[in-house]
């Protein structure tokens, strides 16, 4: 991280902080908050460099809106259907999975993501 410009070091270390999956205007509200006066082209720049350096991934899962994670380990997210929550989900899969689905597909499997969808606990509570 030595090479980090200032405000590339700021936008890694809001991502790396936040388990919300922000989108880029989270980040910018997050920003100001810390009292940083970024331009919105320089966080989706900086945005942009940190995903292409590996140091943060991209999510596209909901809305088209990108959201973003700091986490990246190998893990899956579930989402709610009705408030778009987004939380990590991290049991493994079972240990033949990917071995089945390359067998069933004929791809040579590089990476997976797999996204649950459902209602998180507040909404069903809610329409209780």
């Amino acid at each position: 991280m030595a090479n980090l410009t200032k405000q590339r070091r700021a936008v890694l270390e809001v991502v790396k902080a936040s388990h919300d999956h922000p989108t880029a205007a989270d980040i910018m509200d997050r920003l100001r908050e810390k009292q940083y006066k970024f331009a919105y082209a320089t966080v989706y720049n900086s945005l942009k460099y940190l995903v292409e350096q590996g140091l943060i991934k991209e999510l596209h899962i909901t809305g088209g809106v990108s959201r973003y994670d700091g986490r990246m380990e190998e893990h899956h997210h579930a989402v709610c259907d009705k408030c778009g929550k987004m939380v990590e989900v991290l049991t493994e899969l079972p240990g033949d999975f990917l071995e089945e689905v390359a067998r069933e597909t004929g791809f040579l499997i590089q990476r997976h993501h797999l996204i649950f969808h459902g209602l998180c606990k507040e909404c069903q509570d809610a329409a209780r």
